[in-house]
């Protein structure tokens, strides 16, 4: 106990540095997720006092929601698919310009990145598969002969969560992607002569036993920012597929959660379905951060 104290007196300016941040990151961030898992036993309408209930939330989640059921079945399936894929993406992309000159490599890095950042997203992906003659996507098929009547692709069950993932995939190039870039510019070039006098032959070699284990930090990062961004799919599904999409064959933990926290105010329920979600994504973090430790090996 003692030494703890001596360590806070010697690095009492650099915490007394770090305490705004560490409030405003508790208030804002630690004291929410808190409050959401408390709430989550109880129930809660915004007009009478939280009432305790127990298990009751979760109990009705997984016996008697078969939305959320189905919302749970479209995550997990999301996920798998667009987290490892858009991980990978945008890792290659970043180490496949790396070694372009300079200002080629900033033009490839603004078309890659431009994208995530797009405000008319909706807009374009509306208009290719719109439902009508007229979407690009009908016009072409019907032209060529595919089809003889147009698709009603983001009103059918059966296309509605393979768009969602397309249109998840195109916007993945985004934070994850420019931390990589940043990673791969910073990694030690005397790190690759070492590796080529130690028997280092080819570019596979560097990247398992010098590029990757170098760049562990923005792995990580871009590993938190991926499985996020997986899980938290729903801004794409309500504007694109509508909310609640028909059959709720795009429907999402996410949405389901906007729906019963912002529409129908049971707090108490949101907050087991936040807190479900909350426990997936840690789990999912922890693996990851588990296969990212034998990068290199």
């Amino acid at each position: 106990m003692l030494g703890h104290w001596k360590d806070v007196k010697r690095n009492k300016h650099a915490l007394v540095l770090l305490a705004p941040y560490f409030i405003i990151f508790f208030t804002f961030t630690v004291l929410p997720v808190l409050m959401s898992l408390v709430l989550s036993f109880t129930y809660f309408n915004m007009l009478e006092a939280p009432r305790w209930i127990g298990w009751a939330n979760y109990a009705r989640l997984f016996a008697q929601d078969d939305v959320f059921l189905i919302a749970l079945k479209n995550t997990l399936l999301f996920a798998a698919i667009t987290g490892p894929i858009s991980y990978m993406a945008c890792f290659f992309f970043a180490w496949l310009i790396n070694g372009l000159p300079p200002k080629l490599r900033a033009f490839l890095t603004l078309v890659l990145y431009a994208p995530s950042i797009a405000g008319n997203t909706y807009l374009i992906w509306t208009l290719l598969f719109s439902s009508d003659s007229y979407g690009y996507m009908n016009a072409f098929l019907m032209k060529w002969g595919f089809i003889l009547e147009p698709v009603q692709w983001l009103q059918d069950p059966r296309f509605m969560l393979a768009i969602l993932i397309l249109v998840q995939l195109w916007l993945s190039l985004g934070t994850a992607f420019l931390a990589f870039i940043a990673g791969l510019q910073n990694v030690d070039r005397t790190l690759y002569e070492a590796g080529a006098i130690d028997g280092i032959r080819n570019r596979w070699q560097e990247l398992w036993f010098i590029t990757l284990p170098a760049m562990r930090p923005q792995l990580m990062f871009g590993a938190v920012i991926q499985i996020t961004n997986a899980f938290a799919v729903a801004e794409i599904s309500i504007y694109l597929l509508g909310f609640p999409s028909v059959d709720y064959a795009a429907h999402t933990i996410v949405t389901h959660l906007i729906d019963y926290g912002t529409i129908r105010y049971e707090m108490g329920y949101a907050s087991a379905i936040a807190t479900v979600l909350f426990v997936i994504m840690l789990s999912t973090n922890l693996i990851t951060q588990k296969l990212l430790r034998k990068v290199g090996d």
